[in-house]
């Protein structure tokens, strides 16, 4: 694969430990890295992002070949894999650093983002009308390395039994024709 057939695209949807473990099984994802973006503070820790006040999200960069999977293909995953409907939250995870948002990336993915969101809002798809947020990329900080492939490195902490696994679940059941060959 050469440089210029891949696309990035960063979603925030709660934790970054589920994101990050969905997206890495799915087809044409090259590489999803968690880190932390949307906020005003350069160069910050996991322990800064956890208080809130950094204005930062705990959101994910996909690098993706865009001829093996679309930016609408993510899209659908993306909400169907968390709950874009409550404000700064994910089940018992509260506060900013866990919105709803997309970091567009150029003019053709803000549109995509706001049409699918339309088309969901428009369709009923959830009981509640979408809050996600659809702002241009900021400076993405890379989390640090134990965030970094975290279901897989710890499968038998809690917050992965109870959280990351079920979403992980969902998306293999739902979306079995988009999981990785491998």
């Amino acid at each position: 694969m050469n440089q210029t057939s891949q696309e990035t695209a960063i979603f925030a949807g709660g934790c970054f430990w589920c994101t990050e473990a969905i997206f890495k099984e799915m087809k044409g994802v090259k590489s999803v890295v968690p880190g932390y973006t949307g906020g005003k503070r350069p160069n910050p820790t996991y322990e800064q992002v956890s208080t809130g006040a950094t204005g930062h999200a705990e959101a994910v960069k996909i690098i993706y070949d865009p001829s093996e999977v679309s930016y609408e293909e993510l899209l659908q995953v993306f909400f169907a894999t968390h709950d874009p409907t409550t404000l700064n939250r994910q089940g018992n995870d509260v506060g900013t650093q866990y919105r709803s948002a997309i970091f567009y990336t150029n003019e053709k993915q803000k549109e995509l983002a706001k049409a699918y969101i339309k088309f969901l809002n428009e369709s009923d798809v959830f009981d509640q009308y979408i809050v996600t947020e659809v702002v241009p990329a900021t400076e993405f900080y890379e989390a640090e390395d134990y965030h970094k492939n975290y279901l897989a490195k710890h499968p038998e902490n809690p917050y992965c039994q109870y959280v990351v696994l079920p979403k992980l679940e969902k998306f293999r059941k739902h979306f079995k024709n988009k999981l990785k060959d491998e």
